[in-house]
C-alpha cells in the first residue's frame, strides 16, 4: 500500500473502530493552518485537542526534535538523563511542585496521581483511607482506572466491574462534596475546567472549599491539568487563577506541544511514599520528549504568550458575540483563554457535530466538548489574521447550519 493509494476508506478497513474521523486526510501543517490529502487548506482551531500550544511544524521544536535525534533518543529507568532533569528543573522551579513523574499521555499521568493519593493515603493513614471523590461529566482518560474516575458512563460502562470506592457527585456543588467526604476519603479530583464537560469552569468558591475540605480530612486535593496546563488559560497551570494551591497536578498535551509527553506533579512529602519499583513506565521522561519538552515550556512560559492568551481570548470571545447576535445560536459563551465553549441555544441542543461538520467544508477544524458545545483550543500563538479567517470561516458554517435547520 503506498501514500498515494491510502485514503478515508482505508481507515474502515486496517484501524479499530473507535473513531470516527473526519473524511478529509490531514498531511501537512504550518502555523495553525492545515493542508490535506489535495492540497485543500484549512484554519486549525482544535489544535489536536489543546495538545498544539506553539502551532503545527514550529521551527524551534523542530530543531529541538533534530538535535536531540542526533544524541539519544532512548534508555531505560535504569538511567536517568538530561532533558528529563532539566525539564523537572524547571517545573519544580515555576510550581507548588518538589518532585516530578514522566509519563507519556495524560490518562499514564492520571494513573500515577490516583494510584500516588491511594497509596498515600494507605501508607501514612489507613489501609481503608481509599475513597476518592470525582465528579459527574468529568473526564480523566482511558485506562481502567482513569475512565471510572471521569464522570460519564458512556467511557467506562460495558468493560466489566469497576475499581472500587469511587464516588461523584455534581461539580461547583461544595454541599454535595460535604455529603460525601469523610475519615476514608484519599482524594478529591478535579479539572479546573472540565473540557469533555462543556468547558465548564470551577468557581473560586468551590476551589477554596474543596481546599478547606481536603484538609479537614486529611484528604489530597488532585487536580487533572492535562487540558488546562501549560498556558492554555493564561496562567502557567490554571490552579494560579485560584488562591489554592493542590496537593497533585497532573498535565500533558501542550507540555509536549504535539510530542507525547505527560507529568505528574507533587511535594516531596507526599511523593517520599513511593519506593523503587512502585510505579513506572517504559518510555516516560525519554530524552527525546523531554528535549521538545524543555523548549516548548521555554516559549510558553514567557510574558508575551501568557499575555498574549488574553488577548486572543477576547479577539474569539468578540467575533462569537457577533455571529450569535446575527444567528442567535448560541446560549452562553464561557471558559479561560484558549479553553472557550460556546453553548449551543436549546432549539439547536445536541447538534454540535453537525456545526464541525460544515465548518470542515468552509475551511475550519473545529472541536465539540459533548453534544452541545462548540470548544475553541486553538494554538497559543495563532496569529490575528488566522483566527479572522477561521471565524469567518465559521460564520458561514453557522450561516448554513441555522438555513438547514429553518428548512
Amino acid at each position: 500500500m503506498t501514500k498515494q493509494s491510502v485514503n478515508r476508506a482505508t481507515y474502515d478497513q486496517v484501524m479499530l473502530p473507535i473513531y470516527s474521523p473526519a473524511d478529509f486526510i490531514p498531511v501537512k501543517g504550518q502555523g495553525s493552518r492545515v493542508w490535506d490529502q489535495q492540497g485543500n487548506s484549512y484554519i486549525d482551531f482544535a489544535g489536536g485537542i489543546a495538545v498544539l500550544a506553539l502551532g503545527h511544524a514550529h521551527p524551534a521544536l523542530n530543531q529541538a526534535i533534530k538535535e536531540q535525534s542526533e544524541k539519544l533518543w532512548h534508555v531505560s529507568n535504569v538511567f536517568t538523563n538530561e532533558p528529563a532533569l532539566e525539564l523537572a528543573q524547571k517545573l519544580i522551579d515555576n510550581t507548588f511542585a518538589e518532585r516530578v513523574f514522566f509519563a507519556n499521555s495524560g490518562a499514564e499521568a492520571n494513573e500515577a496521581a490516583f494510584k500516588l493519593a491511594r497509596h498515600y493515603a494507605i501508607t501514612r493513614h489507613s489501609p481503608y483511607k481509599t475513597k476518592i471523590i470525582a465528579f459527574h461529566n468529568a473526564f480523566h482518560g482511558r485506562t481502567f482506572f482513569t475512565v471510572s474516575v471521569g464522570g460519564q458512563a458512556k467511557y467506562a460502562d460495558g468493560f466489566g466491574p469497576k475499581p472500587a470506592d469511587i464516588i461523584h457527585v455534581p461539580f461547583n456543588d461544595l454541599n454535595a462534596v460535604k455529603a460525601v467526604i469523610d475519615s476514608h476519603t484519599c482524594a478529591v479530583v478535579l479539572e479546573p475546567i472540565q473540557g469533555e464537560g462543556g468547558i465548564t469552569a470551577a468557581t473560586p468558591e468551590f476551589m477554596r472549599g474543596l481546599r478547606e475540605l481536603c484538609d479537614e480530612n486529611q484528604a489530597l486535593l488532585v487536580l487533572d491539568e492535562v487540558q488546562t496546563g501549560m498556558g492554555r488559560t493564561g496562567k502557567l497551570f490554571a490552579y494560579m487563577n485560584y488562591d489554592v494551591t493542590p496537593d497533585i497536578i497532573t498535565t500533558a498535551k501542550a507540555l509536549g506541544s504535539g510530542f507525547p509527553l505527560s507529568a505528574m506533579l507533587t511535594t516531596a512529602d507526599i511523593a517520599s511514599v513511593m519506593g523503587v519499583g512502585t510505579h513506572g513506565t517504559t518510555y516516560g521522561g525519554n530524552p527525546l520528549a523531554c528535549a521538545v519538552g524543555n523548549v516548548a515550556f521555554d516559549l510558553i512560559n514567557t510574558k508575551e504568550v501568557l499575555e498574549g492568551v488574553q488577548q486572543r481570548y477576547q479577539w474569539i470571545v468578540d467575533e462569537l458575540m457577533a455571529i450569535n447576535q446575527r444567528y442567535g445560536v448560541f446560549s452562553q459563551i464561557r471558559g479561560q483563554g484558549l479553553l472557550i465553549g460556546a453553548e449551543l441555544a436549546p432549539q439547536y441542543a445536541n447538534q454540535a457535530r453537525d456545526i464541525l461538520t460544515l465548518a470542515i467544508k468552509q475551511g475550519l477544524m473545529m472541536l465539540n466538548a459533548g453534544t452541545n458545545v462548540l470548544r475553541f483550543t486553538p494554538s497559543l500563538i495563532i496569529t490575528q489574521e488566522e483566527l479572522a479567517e477561521g471565524m469567518k470561516a465559521l460564520d458561514k458554517a453557522i450561516a448554513e447550519f441555522v438555513h438547514l435547520s429553518s428548512i
